[in-house]
This record gives C-alpha cells, structure tokens and sequence, in this order.
C-alpha cells in the first residue's frame, strides 16, 4: 500500500492546503509529514530545529516520511525539505510525486514577511529565492508530474493533480 498522490514543493506551494482538498475529493485521509515530525517530537518545527539543530529535524524528517510512506495510503504531503535527502529521493522513486511549483512572488506573498519559519530568518524575499533556486532542480528530479500554482486557487490545483492522477478511473 503507497499513497495515492505525494505532493512536494517549496514552502509557500499549497502542499498542506492542496493535500486536504484532494483528501476530501477522494474520501481518504491527508497526512503531512511536517505535522508528523512535530507530534512525535512534542514541539514545533522551528523548536526543534532552534533546539536540536538541522541536522536532527532532517534525521526526524527521514524517518517521517520513510514511515508516511510505507504506511499511508491517503494524500501525502512532504515538508519543502525533504526532498534535499538521498535517502529520501529514493523512497520517493516509484510513487506517484507531483511537483506544486510556485515562483518568488507568489511563494513571498504566501508565507509572508513576517515569517516565523525556521529556514526564514534576516531576509526572507532572498532566502525564499535561494531555497526555490537550490531545490527547484530537486523537486523536478523526483516528480513524475509538475503543476505551476502561481495565481491559482487551491481548488485548481487540485483538480489539475486529480486530473493528472487520471481520477476518471479511480471513480
């Protein structure tokens, strides 16, 4: 048993929002692997990583998103992160990954300036654009399908994933 649909991307993608939607249009259960992490831990994500470091959050992430996806037959949303892991990527290989791409402006607009993200710190309009120019590349890699959010409603998006993941036969 996988998941129906892993959904990665930046931070600022829609992954979460998107996720519940498709959940809902499919009658099965959204699980973010983000979510995971802090539940097992007891703490924030930016506790963790402010407490424990990188290094331990992305230890955490592994092993949330290797369960996730041995366990969860639902709507899977990766943390923006997870994917910079080799293991990780590897995992992902033959599940069905969708890619929400989201450019600059619509990812700053979205997360917002006043950020309280971990990775966010000092300048966010420059960190989003290097985290976006670093992954991008990796997002792509590990997707077997890319849906552009930028200026579109969640709603649209994840009618574009559902006909993607050719829902007509599933129904």
């Amino acid at each position: 048993m996988s998941p129906r649909v892993v959904l990665v991307g930046p931070m600022g993608a829609g992954k979460t929002t998107v996720a519940a939607l498709l959940a809902e249009a499919w009658g099965v259960a959204a699980r973010d692997t983000d979510a995971d992490v802090e539940a097992a831990e007891g703490r924030t994500i930016s506790d963790i990583f402010v407490d424990s470091g990188e290094a331990r959050f992305r230890e955490l992430e592994r092993a949330a998103v290797s369960d996730a996806l041995a366990e969860h037959h639902g709507v899977l949303a990766l943390g923006g992160g997870a994917v910079l892991d080799p293991v990780t990527r590897d995992l992902l290989h033959g599940h069905p990954v969708v890619f929400l791409r989201v450019g600059l402006s619509d990812a700053v607009k979205r997360v917002g300036l006043g950020s309280a993200r971990p990775l966010l710190l000092g300048n966010v309009r420059g960190r989003i654009k290097a985290l976006l120019d670093e992954r991008t590349p990796i997002y792509e890699q590990v997707a077997t399908h890319t849906v552009d959010t930028d200026g579109r409603t969640p709603e649209d998006v994840a009618l574009e994933v559902r006909e993607l993941m050719g829902e007509a036969a599933h129904e």
